[in-house]
């Protein structure tokens, strides 16, 4: 169950403020909660300060996505999110999968198997298609069809990345 979430009283534009943030501070593409969520988190791994990035450092941040569960965010940034989670049914569940998958971009660089590269992809492109879902409103059956299509499609993308990179490399 998520704890009580309240905006500062003695600032009432604040999630005005929060929100607006989000969408200045991220790329163009970035431009919604989630995404501004998950480029935050995947700068922790793929910047050039990365090298030193731990896996501490991504146990820290999955402590600090508790806390934006929990209602407790720790700037701006995350009073967005916080507020987002509690507007809609939002899961940690994808959050957390994402963390993950950036455990896996500093500790594995190859997959032995299709099996290994698809838990990979699940991870780190998936998991972030499934953070919007819950704020769509569908019927049930609509609903599934669009989760099929965001694992289907996400996979495709990332190992569409991964070619692309493999080339460039």
């Amino acid at each position: 169950m998520k704890d009580s979430w309240t905006v500062p009283e003695s600032r009432p534009t604040y999630l005005q403020e929060a929100y607006e943030r989000c969408t200045h501070t991220f790329p163009a593409r970035d431009k919604n909660i989630y995404q501004a969520w998950c480029r935050r988190t995947d700068d922790l791994v793929d910047e050039p300060n990365a090298i030193d990035v731990g896996v501490d450092v991504l146990d820290r941040w999955e402590e600090r996505l508790q806390d934006i569960f929990n209602g407790r965010p720790h700037d701006i940034l995350d009073a967005a999110l916080t507020d987002t989670v509690y507007k809609f049914p939002i899961d940690i569940k994808p959050f957390k999968d994402l963390i993950d998958g950036m455990r896996m971009d500093i500790t594995k660089c190859r997959y032995e198997n299709f099996e290994e590269l698809y838990q990979y992809c699940y991870h780190v492109a998936v998991a972030p298609g499934l953070m919007v879902v819950p704020s769509v409103e569908l019927q049930p059956e609509p609903l599934r069809k669009l989760y099929d299509t965001v694992l289907y499609v996400c996979i495709a993308v990332q190992i569409t990345n991964i070619l692309r990179d493999v080339k460039e490399e």
